[in-house]
């Protein structure tokens, strides 16, 4: 009797937290979006000539990820069911979307200085704030364990330290490494920005994947 009534409250629990209020986009993992939310994608021609790209072994993206990286995203649009608390304390970022901008987090943005050689990006559906065109620039808000919706993986990207812990899930970090022009690179990031490790020519960004 104990045992169930410890399930109940385990169960009601993740069912009684909401996402927070306001506009968002997150990653889209490979079980898809939560319910009422938009999709859509972005494809990259990243460098072509020895290209570099990587990403973690079985990682948890819905998307392609080659020579060419095509990354899929949720957005949570004004329409869509939410709480009417804010994003809590923690160590997170998230994609911004449109002019809303949360109570506590900061913004910040990273450019990406994609192939410049017969330039083959596109993009589909509602993206994150940015702007999207032979090359790629994405806003982002992010903060410095959270309780989030626990009814579907999700994935967050890392601030500065290790992955936040959100409660009632296991938090796994997945890497992906972007090999962007070679010839005269621009690539670029300013304010709060999640970490990237950026070399020369490339962005590495840390993604939390969240189950």
């Amino acid at each position: 009797m104990l045992s169930v009534m410890i399930l109940i409250l385990v169960v009601s629990t993740a069912y009684a937290v909401e996402w927070p209020k306001g506009t968002c986009t997150l990653g889209k993992p490979k079980t898809g979006c939560p319910i009422g939310w938009k999709e859509g994608s972005r494809r990259q021609d990243t460098e072509d000539h020895r290209n570099k790209n990587s990403i973690t072994p079985a990682h948890h993206f819905y998307g392609t990820f080659g020579i060419d990286m095509e990354f899929y995203y949720c957005t949570k649009d004004a329409h869509a069911i939410s709480g009417t608390q804010h994003w809590p304390v923690g160590n997170y970022c998230i994609l911004r979307q449109g002019i809303s901008f949360p109570s506590g987090l900061k913004t910040g943005s990273i450019y990406w200085d994609d192939e410049d050689h017969r330039n083959s990006n596109e993009k589909d559906g509602i993206l994150p704030s940015g702007v999207f065109d032979t090359n790629t620039l994405i806003f982002y808000f992010c903060r410095t364990p959270i309780n989030l919706p626990t009814t579907i993986p999700l994935y967050l990207l890392r601030y500065r330290s290790p992955c936040q812990q959100v409660h009632g899930m296991v938090a796994r970090e997945e890497l992906v490494m972007f090999d962007d022009e070679d010839n005269h690179n621009g690539n670029l990031k300013n304010g709060s920005h999640p970490l990237n490790d950026r070399s020369i020519v490339g962005n590495t960004l840390y993604y939390c994947y969240y189950d």
